[in-house]
């Protein structure tokens, strides 16, 4: 029996030490007559070590230690994301947070694009604790990667309460150069990242292994989750390159000046999110079951009336 199994029959988690239900561990070898094949790895049943039919799965490739991803049968997924749900509130009392990359957490534009008057930032790369170069071995400085205030506070602060996800529309490479700048270490994503490699169209929280009352979306734009704008939080768009020739005001760049981190997207977002996870864990243990974060961002939104 897994662990997920044995989570689904416990009538009272809290009170037994168990481990988390991430990478999928078994107390005894079923045979594979009687073997449910709910999990698996490179088509291979973790359980009995059968050969699964892999279509029969989803692909969870930021759950896995190993070079494979960890393979959930479409029919366990709904029971494996309430139980994951269940264990992160009554054990580590976190919610899951996911968290969009560009105009979210950082501004990245390429250096071609730099005006006249941005050029000067070529020279500040890497002398900045903010502002870094993105590029190739054949071409150092392709790109420039700026972070946007407050942002070390706000995963740390956030790491508290969430277990986070980046969730980009960038490529891999990208994901990970700006995961070495704001989480070297990982200790606030691990190797929870989704990129545009696994989803390339829009962005859904079916490849997110939590139950959707307990996940908090952050994104700067709308309309890339088409099914969960109940889970969203719409933060302003952190601009501080110039966008377009056709952009009114001067950037943050060319005025040589920034956000301001007390008043900044990611410092109103926080204050929300403190607020979201009060509000959910405020209830006695047995009425978690049946709380909703959709609800109480809607709430919340609706008394602000807000863009964080």
């Amino acid at each position: 029996m897994s662990i997920v199994e044995t989570l689904s029959l416990e009538p009272n988690p809290k009170r037994r030490k168990i481990e988390e239900p991430v990478y999928i561990d078994y107390f005894s070898s079923p045979s594979p007559t009687t073997c449910l094949h709910s999990f698996a790895c490179h088509g291979v049943c973790t359980s009995c070590n059968s050969m699964v039919d892999e279509r029969h799965y989803r692909s969870f490739h930021c759950l896995s230690d190993s070079e494979g991803s960890q393979q959930v049968r479409h029919d366990a997924i709904p029971l494996t994301k309430r139980l994951m749900t269940r264990y992160s509130c009554l054990c580590d009392k976190k919610l899951v947070l996911v968290l969009d990359l560009d105009h979210t957490l950082v501004h990245t534009a390429s250096v071609p694009s730099l005006t006249e008057a941005e050029k000067y930032l070529i020279q500040e790369t890497g002398s900045k604790h903010d502002l870094w170069p993105l590029g190739s071995d054949e071409d150092p400085v392709q790109h420039l990667i700026k972070l946007r205030p407050f942002v070390h506070d706000f995963l740390r602060e956030a790491h508290d309460m969430f277990k986070m996800y980046v969730y980009t529309m960038g490529n891999r490479f990208y994901a990970e150069s700006v995961l070495e700048l704001i989480d070297p270490e990982r200790i606030y994503f691990g190797k929870r990242v989704i990129t545009r490699e696994e989803s390339p169209y829009v962005k859904s929280l079916d490849l997110i292994l939590a139950d959707e009352r307990g996940v908090v979306i952050v994104d700067d734009t709308r309309d890339v989750w088409p099914h969960h704008k109940s889970n969203l939080v719409e933060i302003s768009k952190y601009n501080y390159f110039r966008t377009s020739n056709g952009q009114c005001s001067r950037a943050y760049s060319e005025e040589r000046t920034d956000e301001s981190e007390c008043n900044s997207g990611l410092a109103n977002v926080l204050s929300l999110l403190k607020e979201v996870h009060c509000g959910f864990f405020r209830v006695e243990e047995e009425e978690l079951e049946s709380n909703d974060v959709r609800l109480l961002l809607q709430e919340i939104e609706f008394n602000c009336g807000v863009l964080y």
